[in-house]
């Protein structure tokens, strides 16, 4: 099988519950939480924990390369003000180091906001520059990008946007993105038909390449097209319906990277993770 889909699952009494929760819904790949999103600190990962989430992890079946951990919603690596930046490149850092501890070879993360303060342009190149100082301080993990719905001030809603960041960082074999459905959706890239799913996948892949694909987020989408909102729906109950993830579910090039729902039912996720296995044709 080489499609891998599984769920944001919850890491609440420590990481190692993680892959047992995502072994529950019957996934195959699964993201999380290394530490608490809403708090800008966390104590240090334990030795115990770090070997009980690795036992945990093969004892499901799992490969570390369908991990898909998201940093903190707080961090911003494109924010305006010094401080605020320095602040978040720290915890940031400190994400990355957690990936490494556990093994797992990627982060996602949404790439930031100017803030109406500083120009679109400007905020990518501190994104960039973010990225590069994590790059040098640790090892092995990569940094994934997210795409966005383009929310307020936040960057990253056009591939342009991921392209022109990953231009800038000095070791491209440590830079990736991940595509969420609903936020390409909302912020203009229709998927909904298969000449428009592949005519937005063609500028995804002359703005940054698919070599940079290192995951793909599966939601639904309850805002309209283009409306630059990022709600999230359960799958063919949004704007979107089921035809994109068919198209997804087919396509070679979504290929052993995790795919993974953050859809707003969890308790559907066993049976959403079911239904995109069966839209697979042989």
């Amino acid at each position: 099988m080489k499609k891998f889909v599984g769920a944001h699952v919850s890491a609440s009494g420590g990481v190692r519950n993680a892959p047992l929760n995502a072994q529950k819904i019957g996934a195959k790949a699964f993201a999380l939480f290394t530490k608490n999103q809403r708090q800008w600190s966390a104590k240090a990962l334990e030795e115990e924990e770090i070997e009980q989430f690795k036992a945990n992890l093969k004892a499901a079946g799992i490969a570390p390369s369908c991990v898909l951990p998201h940093d903190s919603y707080l961090i911003n690596l494109g924010h305006p003000g010094e401080a605020e930046l320095a602040k978040s490149r720290e915890a940031f850092l400190d994400e990355m180091r957690r990936c490494e501890q556990l093994g797992l070879d990627r982060l996602n993360f949404h790439p930031g906001s100017h803030l109406g303060a500083i120009s679109e342009s400007e905020c990518l190149s501190r994104v960039a520059e973010s990225i590069n100082l994590a790059l040098e301080a640790t090892s092995g993990v990569i940094a994934v990008i997210e795409n966005t719905a383009g929310q307020g001030s936040n960057v990253g809603y056009d591939f342009r946007h991921l392209g022109e960041i990953i231009d800038q960082v000095h070791d491209k074999s440590r830079v990736g993105i991940c595509i969420d459905t609903c936020h390409m959706f909302s912020a203009g890239y229709d998927i909904r038909t298969r000449e428009a799913y592949e005519a937005s996948m063609a500028i995804l892949d002359r703005e940054v390449g698919w070599c940079y694909l290192k995951g793909m987020h599966l939601n639904d989408s309850k805002a309209k097209f283009q409306s630059r909102v990022d709600r999230h729906h359960s799958l063919g109950m949004g704007e979107l319906g089921i035809a994109p993830f068919e198209f997804i579910m087919n396509d070679p090039r979504m290929d052993g990277i995790p795919l993974i729902l953050e859809t707003i039912d969890e308790a559907l996720w066993a049976q959403e993770i079911t239904l995109l296995y069966s839209l697979i044709k042989e």
